[in-house]
């Protein structure tokens, strides 16, 4: 039986299929429809990637980070729109800044989902449930949008409910439903806990939280380190890492991870040319400058690069991210390993002259 503390009230909000979300809410022609958000298909000869699509297109077997080729293959009726970012960063703006006005403690985690501490406005769950209901119909009324929201004792049980009843869900589970909600969860399902980590789980056959609950917290930390107290402490549920309000951004970053492991470097130069205006229009959208410019590149095996070059002043130049980014690729370009992720981080951060700062 898990010892969590009972006086902690946490939702999280997941905003449903969010790009496409705010392509439709732009044109409500589109509602009902496989809408992929992505490159160009151009009949099945494009290239680039699958950015995001709708649960519609995804009842065809379409993913994010899906070559868009293969995506015309099993989707040819779908409707194909280009990303628009700045529409998603002002649409993700406006949101977070409803979400915030129902929470006691509000931590935004990315463009679409973030953590709200209610345990001083809530004194039940069951006030918890109405105020995620009210902040549900809000959100639909005013930005004709859906979000999934879980409610728990923690972040990480939160997250886990809040994917149960996608889209549109409101999932609660209360202290003493802990232990019955976790039990019968696949590993995979732990924010954090990614494909590498679930194989290694499934060879010692643990496949799901309630075995991965039977396993000693001293040897979770002979095979993982510090990430095991972390994993026993999940399966246990007894993780209280708080929820914490944001200051100014250090970085933005965002990535895009293959649907499988390639070597078309055409294909990787296409999606990081389309992280390099996604990642631009975030800096954007939050009024600020940055100075340095970064690049992930993850290969088969989980073996990770970064890269950075830092400019001699601060500047929001779209075209200094598109230099270097190509810049620093340029090193993997003869590389014969396949590539999983690949990913464009802008750091070393400040307000834009004129600009106030930003805080969440």
């Amino acid at each position: 039986m898990s010892t969590i503390s009972r006086s902690r009230i946490i939702l999280h909000c997941d905003l449903d299929a969010f790009y496409p979300s705010c392509e439709i809410h732009r044109d409500p022609s589109l509602k009902g429809k496989p809408l992929i958000v992505g490159a160009d298909p151009k009949n099945g000869k494009g290239r680039g990637v699958v950015t995001s699509c709708s649960y519609e297109a995804r009842k065809f077997g379409v993913r994010s980070g899906m070559p868009i080729s293969m995506a015309w293959k099993l989707c040819p009726q779908g409707i194909y729109v280009p990303p628009d970012f700045l529409l998603y960063g002002e649409t993700s703006e406006r949101v977070m800044g409803i979400m915030r006005g129902f929470a006691d403690i509000f931590e935004q985690t990315s463009i679409d989902e973030a953590y709200m501490d209610v345990s001083r406005r809530c004194k039940t769950y069951d006030d918890a449930k109405l105020l995620a209901s009210r902040l549900k119909a809000t959100l639909k009324e005013r930005e004709g949008l859906t979000v999934s929201v879980g409610i728990s004792p923690s972040k990480s049980i939160s997250k886990m409910a809040s994917d149960i009843q996608k889209p549109d869900g409101l999932t609660l589970v209360q202290p003493d439903e802990v232990d019955k909600f976790l039990e019968p969860l696949q590993v995979n399902k732990i924010s954090g806990v990614g494909k590498k980590t679930t194989e290694f789980l499934h060879e010692k056959g643990i496949e799901n939280i309630g075995q991965l609950r039977e396993i000693e917290a001293k040897k979770l930390t002979a095979w993982f380190g510090k990430g095991g107290v972390w994993l026993w402490a999940i399966a246990n549920g007894i993780e209280e890492t708080p929820v914490e309000e944001r200051g100014l951004r250090k970085s933005i970053s965002v990535e895009q991870t293959f649907e499988r492991d390639i070597q078309n470097k055409t294909m990787v130069r296409d999606a990081l040319e389309s992280l390099s205006h996604e990642v631009h229009d975030r800096l954007l959208g939050e009024g600020l400058w940055y100075r340095t410019v970064g690049i992930k590149i993850r290969f088969e095996g989980f073996v990770t690069f970064t890269r950075e070059k830092t400019h001699t002043g601060y500047v929001d130049d779209l075209g200094v991210i598109r230099e270097y980014v190509t810049l620093l690729f340029r090193e993997f370009e003869k590389d014969r390993r396949k590539m999983r992720l690949v990913g464009v981080r802008l750091s070393d951060l400040k307000p834009a002259e004129g600009k106030q700062i930003k805080l969440g």
